[in-house]
């Protein structure tokens, strides 16, 4: 898809991108099934190993669902705490939305976890995680790993 993506960058000696969705972010907050890799992909990206990104539109899911379940002060400090991790935060651009709705379209999965998948589909070393598996149908286009169910 696209090739202009800021996460296409690959840093020397990096062996994979992560793209994380809101429900694997929410998974490692609350130390559900699958917090443990969520951690080592996190461990991994401190080290400079990987390279773990979240869509704005996911990460905007998580601030919502911390601002709900427990104020925004708590929520405000978690964001914090996640963004000095060095995550990257990528921006739903025209053109991402445009590709994703396609995808949705084309594949029935959520819209939100399409940009996911776009993401995902910047290269063959992109990841995508997540603990919906309501993008199952993606399984072909992408690499995805599901985290275990609850």
């Amino acid at each position: 898809m696209s090739t202009a993506s800021p996460i296409s960058q690959e840093m020397p000696g990096q062996s994979n991108t992560y793209i994380l969705d809101a429900s694997a972010i929410l998974r490692f907050l609350d130390k559900e099934a699958g917090y443990e890799r969520v951690r080592e992909i996190l461990r991994n990206h401190s080290l400079g190993s990987c390279q773990a990104v979240v869509c704005a539109l996911h990460w905007g899911e998580v601030a919502l669902t911390l601002a709900r379940r427990h104020g925004p002060v708590f929520q405000a400090q978690i964001v914090g705490e996640l963004l000095s991790l060095g995550l990257e935060i990528i921006p739903a651009t025209g053109e991402r939305a445009v590709r994703s709705a396609l995808l949705k379209a084309r594949l029935g999965i959520p819209y939100v976890d399409a940009f996911g998948v776009e993401l995902a589909c910047d290269s063959p070393e992109h990841c995508f995680v997540t603990a919906n598996f309501d993008v199952k149908p993606a399984v072909g286009e992408v690499q995805i790993e599901f985290l275990p169910t609850k």
